[in-house]
């Protein structure tokens, strides 16, 4: 019993030795029951040879094919496959070697052998599975009794992937765990048992709770996305039942599920929708073979759009970013997902357009995405010099040398703060949409000329996309309000009406490829994201999700923060955007600007920013951004200023 407690597995020799006493142990009553225990007879015979001679065969049969090297208590229907093949085996062995060897030349044929065999293969076969299934339900039951109180547990779906995760949760060292039935919302199968367990319907989790007490729901990860699933995922969370996800199962080492694959279900989860189509043959085609340059490529768009490009087999990325250790960070990973691949990694700011004009040089990228940015908008509202250099000086640099050499597609990454921008980093990636659009409309671009052939080279197309809030990205609010509920609290929420619109970062790398793909140039495209998202809603799910209530974790409000708006915008209204092939980017009809005009408006930005005068290098700001209008920022008298 202290073995089975401790986890502990018998040597595999001792088993060996077990099933040996079990074949020959049968063997002799099979013997026995053919002779009608005639003792005095079969002793007088040759008993002891047919015995010795089974026994080593059986020995031979059983090692050659590892029987014993299984874990009792992790006995499956494999293994009791795997028992009748052996005995089969060894019996039909036995039988040839008694029926052409033994018998013509020891010339004992005093028994019937093969109806022993017969007799002896149901009887072998089914005590070495009693032994195993005797063994393994002892095991859990001991266990069982060891672990205290259990927790009672529904498993959602009542398919074959429901149930290895029923069988694994019995196998796993979650001997605590009661598994109490399966949850579905198919009629076919409602009220039906499966491996005696009940099949519940969906709605019946509220009585469920209120009967039998459930504690956790447990739920396939790659499930997540069904609507029913997820209705049936809000009344846990609401109810306090706990929900925990397992992996797909070819994830599982070894066929078995580690306790350390058991996962709490995350919020994110709660906000994933139906997974995004995209045409992937034209995005193939629009990537394969080319050199490809990365901007902000250690950030969290950044990585994930350097992770899906790869997937594409370019010729070249080039991944840029002024953060040292993240960048090597995601070498490491490259290089370990995507051997094969040539990877550039550069260490550069886009503020510095000598660095940058270097690496355009050496290696020539034939397209551009441009990740890299400021932010945080309460950090730029208190250092708009810094989001001024790096959002639109940096943005200004690579858009020009993306002329200068010639590259095909120039896609930036924008924000949804950059639609009627309440604060400084919005209104810098505005700028920055600006500018980038307005070189599309430039009347008489002037174009290279190929030094070999004398023709003209491609006009550069510049593509902007447009999307909110990312999930896990680096300083999102929910990683915070996570860090807050482990510290036990407060939960700090800026204000009880604040919304947010919500995308995964796959899922957003994914329609900015789509975008680039169909982009003509001069185009802004707004993603669909979906229903927008009150934080403190959020903030109460995330609560429940922990096993918490609203009495363990305090909510509090600590007021905008300088720059902050309750309502994020996307221009989602049909009025102010025109559809696309894709039902889920639209493009957006803003105003155009001439080149010559926003240049000669940046330049001014630039100096005065130079300069060092704050207050004029904002007015200036809100003089190419009109729409601009701070709120709750040191700002806000500048907007009187400007007309």
């Amino acid at each position: 019993m202290k073995t089975f407690l401790q986890n502990k597995a018998l040597p595999k020799w001792i088993i060996l030795i077990i099933d040996q006493i079990i074949s020959t142990w049968s063997f002799a009553l099979s013997f026995f029951i053919i002779r009608q225990f005639d003792f005095e007879t079969i002793l007088r015979g040759h008993f002891f040879v047919y015995s010795g001679i089974y026994m080593a065969i059986s020995v031979m049969v059983f090692y050659a094919m590892r029987i014993h090297t299984g874990l009792i208590r992790y006995s499956s229907t494999d293994d009791i496959y795997r028992i009748f093949t052996a005995v089969l085996m060894a019996s039909l062995l036995y039988g040839a070697i008694i029926g052409f060897w033994v018998s013509p030349e020891l010339h004992i044929d005093s028994v019937n052998i093969y109806v022993v065999l017969l007799v002896n293969f149901f009887i072998s076969s089914s005590v070495l599975i009693m032994m195993r299934l005797g063994a393994k339900a002892l095991f859990y039951y001991i266990k069982r009794g060891a672990s205290g109180d259990k927790e009672s547990v529904l498993i959602y779906g009542a398919d074959s992937f429901a149930i290895l995760v029923k069988q694994a949760l019995e196998l796993s060292n979650a001997g605590r765990l009661n598994i109490v039935g399966f949850v579905d919302d198919n009629p076919n199968k409602i009220d039906k048992h499966i491996q005696q367990k009940r099949v519940y319907h969906i709605n019946d989790i509220e009585k469920l709770q209120r009967k039998l007490k459930i504690d956790k729901l447990v739920i396939l990860s790659e499930e997540l996305k069904s609507d029913a699933r997820k209705n049936a995922i809000e009344t846990c969370v609401e109810l306090g039942i706990k929900v925990v996800t397992v992996p797909p199962t070819e994830q599982w080492m070894s066929g078995q599920l580690r306790m350390n694959q058991i996962q709490d279900l995350r919020i994110e989860d709660l906000l994933q929708r139906p997974p995004i189509v995209i045409e992937n043959d034209k995005i193939s085609a629009d990537l394969a073979g080319k050199r490809i340059l990365i901007t902000g490529g250690a950030g969290s768009i950044g990585s994930e759009i350097v992770r899906q490009v790869l997937s594409y087999k370019p010729e070249m990325v080039i991944i840029c970013d002024q953060a040292e250790s993240p960048l090597h960070d995601l070498q490491l990973e490259m290089e370990e997902q995507f051997p094969e691949a040539c990877l550039k990694l550069c260490i550069a700011d886009i503020q510095n357009f000598n660095r940058m004009y270097a690496l355009f040089k050496e290696h020539n990228p034939q397209m551009v995405y441009h990740a890299a940015a400021y932010k945080h908008v309460p950090m730029m509202e208190s250092n708009p010099s810094e989001a001024i250099l790096t959002n639109v000086l940096g943005t200004k640099n690579l858009a020009d040398l993306s002329m200068t050499f010639d590259v095909e597609k120039f896609v930036m990454i924008s924000t949804d703060k950059a639609v009627n921008p309440t604060n400084i980093m919005g209104a810098s990636k505005r700028i920055a949409e600006i500018y980038i659009q307005s070189l599309n409309n430039i009347s008489a671009q002037p174009k290279l000329q190929d030094n070999v052939t004398g023709t003209s080279l491609q006009q550069t197309r510049f593509i902007t996309t447009r999307f909110g809030n990312v999930l896990g990205s680096n300083g999102s609010v929910i990683p915070r309000f996570r860090s807050q509920i482990e510290k036990g609290g407060p939960i700090t929420v800026t204000h009880p009406d604040i919304t947010r619109y919500f995308m995964t970062i796959p899922e957003a790398v994914q329609l900015v490829l789509e975008a680039g793909t169909m982009g003509r140039g001069g185009e802004i495209f707004i993603f669909d994201m979906g229903q927008p998202v009150k934080i403190v809603d959020l903030a109460r799910k995330m609560i429940k999700l922990a096993g918490l209530t609203s009495d363990d974790i305090e909510i509090v409000f600590s007021g905008l923060r300088p720059g902050e708006k309750l309502y994020e915008e996307l221009l989602n209204q049909e009025e102010l955007t025109i559809p696309t092939h894709h039902e889920k980017i639209k493009v957006s009809k803003v105003r155009e600007y001439t080149y010559n005009k926003v240049l000669a408006s940046i330049n001014e930005l630039l100096n005065l920013n130079k300069d060092g005068d704050e207050l004029d290098t904002v007015k200036q700001m809100k003089r190419i951004v009109p729409e601009f209008k701070s709120k709750n920022s040191r700002f806000e008298e500048l907007d009187s200023m400007v007309q």
